[in-house]
């Protein structure tokens, strides 16, 4: 497999970003967290231009007791906060699952960079299909029709597959 100057993988879908396979791998850990923690499956990371993380969120819906406890969402209303809005856009979001409208939307209103995704709006909306659950409550738009301005990387195999595989996982409970 071809490696990039940080002798990572280089993976098909992925941009050559600072330290991405490892920021995806933390982002399957998150997930992972969050589920143990009764949420749903999804981890995020916002990092600097350098590659350094700043923050890391998972969903937290179920144990804040608030449908909108999305780590993507966290992301951005801290970045609002703490990093200075000419700086923003050269900041990167790295997320198990792609962005829904409503973390879509607070990306761009924030100006936050580039998003990369392990696995795709449309792909979940399919599993959740094969798997006879219900759709969610809001459309699984892609985050470019939401936010036509940011600039997304995903599905980046094999995270998509590993995701799916946690998922999958958290029907057992």
């Amino acid at each position: 497999m071809p490696r990039d100057q940080t002798n990572q993988p280089h993976l098909p879908g992925l941009p050559d970003l600072p330290g991405a396979t490892d920021h995806l791998d933390l982002c399957l850990r998150l997930a992972e967290q969050g589920w143990e923690a009764g949420n749903s499956a999804f981890g995020s990371v916002l990092v600097d231009p350098g590659g350094t993380v700043l923050r890391t969120g998972h969903n937290e819906e179920v144990s804040r007791a608030d449908p909108t406890a999305h780590p993507e969402l966290d992301l951005a209303q801290w970045a609002a906060a703490h990093v200075a809005p000419e700086e923003r856009a050269d900041h990167v979001v790295y997320t198990s699952g792609e962005h829904c409208p409503m973390c879509a939307a607070a990306h761009a209103w924030v100006g936050l960079g580039p998003v990369v995704y392990a696995a795709s709006s449309a792909q979940l909306s399919r599993w959740r299909a094969e798997w006879g659950l219900p759709a969610a409550p809001v459309a699984p738009l892609p985050i470019t029709e939401v936010a036509p301005g940011v600039r997304v990387h995903g599905p980046v195999p094999p995270y998509d597959d590993r995701i799916r595989a946690l998922h999958e996982r958290s029907l057992g409970r």
